[in-house]
Formats: C-alpha cells, structure tokens, sequence
C-alpha cells in the first residue's frame, strides 16, 4: 500500500485509541473490506446473511460468501490487478481524468462494444485482469484509428462479463439466493444493469449499496464496526494498522 494511505490508517487508529482510552469506551476492529460489504447493510435495512458478495474496488475484486455478519470466506480473488486499478490504468493512457471509472463508464455509453479483447478464465472463481489492460494499452497505442468509445465499451463489456461468469458459477456451487455487489466499481452503471439481468436470470436478489456508499466513507466502516462489538470483537491498545489485512482476519 502506498506509504500516504499507511499513513493515513495510523493516524486514524491512533485517534480511535486515544478515544477509547479518554473515554473508556471499547475499541473495535474494522476491516476495510468488511467495511464495503456492511456499506449494503445501510441501504437495505432487511438485508440478512446468508448472501453472495462481489467485492469490486480500485484495491479489491473478491468474491466472498457471507455466511454471518462477521463471518466471511473468500471463493475467489484477483491474481494481479484489482478491477478499479485496471479501469484506473486503462483511463489513464486514454488521457482520461482520475479516477477513470466514471470517465470510462461514460464514454462507453457512446461507444459500441466491437473490439475482441481476451477474457481470462482461471480455474476456480478467481480473477485476471493484468491480460485485458495491457490489450487495451496497447490497442490504444498502436491503433490510431480506433475509437476511444468502443475501446472503453468493449473493455467494460468483457470485464463484466468476467464478473458475471465467476459470480454465476459461485451461485451455482454454493446454492446461494442473494447477490450483493460492493466497493467504488459497483458504482458503475453498465456493471448494475448486467447484474439485474443475472439476478432475473438466476431467480436471485440483487443489492448495491446507494452511489454515495459505494466508495470508501465513514458510515460502511461504522456500520462493520457495530457487528463486530455485537460480536464481541475488541481490541486493546496495542492495536496497529494492517495495510495488507486478509477479510476474515
């Protein structure tokens, strides 16, 4: 994790201790994941485990089994790049401004998804995405001609097909009802209204956390914070900041 963000999570954990101990109130340990996967809990009061939940962010792409409120197993993760860093790298040699999700989703609308670019399937639920980007960065340099529409388009159109393969497929293994989608990328647009066709497709429920959620804010890490004092999961003071934390950990 870049040195500015670790700086960032000391600061924030030095504030939380040095409030727990003035006011003698518990200190409770957040996982930033966690924290986007909670972000549905908000939005959707009735929403329970057990559910399916496709964590998609500038650092993260998980597919992760909800199986309690704290309780989490991983069935697939990215093997290189994180989704958003792949939006975010690809937006970038396009001249678009940061972040390029939105900058992406934008211009795709106006584009037509007709550019073959590689879809990786690993085995297992696990992602690839470092194929696709480098395709796309290259088209982008070496075919003048092309248009930026139907290059952002046709990038969006397969990464999301990506998604939906490993998010069916984990469905199916685990005979799960809901889906919930979480982090900056579930934002996207044309990544939602994919996933409402799935839901209809699959018979199952589909949540995203309302835009304002979706990247990382107060409320999602709050909101994670509360199941795990229900939970009984305290910290003492020597409590540090883990850049690197595994969900479940």
């Amino acid at each position: 994790m870049d040195q500015v963000w670790f700086g960032a999570l000391l600061v924030g954990v030095s504030y939380a201790k040095a409030l727990s101990y003035a006011e003698d109130i518990p200190l409770i340990p957040v996982n930033h994941i966690e924290g986007h996967i909670a972000a549905n809990y908000i939005t959707f009061k009735d929403l329970e485990p057990e559910f399916l939940c496709l964590v998609i962010s500038g650092g993260h792409t998980h597919l992760v089994q909800i199986e309690d409120y704290t309780k989490f197993k991983i069935l697939g993760r990215t093997k290189d790049d994180a989704i958003g860093e792949a939006f975010d790298k690809v937006a970038r040699v396009m001249d678009l401004k940061y972040p390029g999700g939105p900058k992406i989703d934008e211009l795709a609308k106006k584009g037509e998804p007709n550019i073959e670019l590689p879809k990786v399937h690993l085995d297992g639920l696990n992602f690839s995405f470092s194929g696709i980007k480098t395709a796309v960065i290259n088209i982008n340099h070496n075919k003048k001609d092309i248009k930026k529409e139907d290059l952002c388009a046709s990038f969006q159109e397969t990464v999301t097909r990506m998604l939906i393969e490993n998010t069916k497929e984990a469905v199916e293994q685990n005979g799960l009802k809901k889906i919930a989608l979480a982090g900056g990328v579930s934002a996207n647009s044309y990544i939602r209204d994919k996933f409402l066709e799935l839901g209809k497709e699959l018979d199952v429920e589909i949540y995203f956390p309302e835009l304002k959620l979706c990247t990382d804010n107060a409320a999602m890490i709050a909101t994670a914070g509360y199941y795990n004092f229900l939970a009984g999961k305290e910290a003492d003071l020597s409590l540090n900041a883990k850049p690197n934390l595994r969900i479940g950990e």
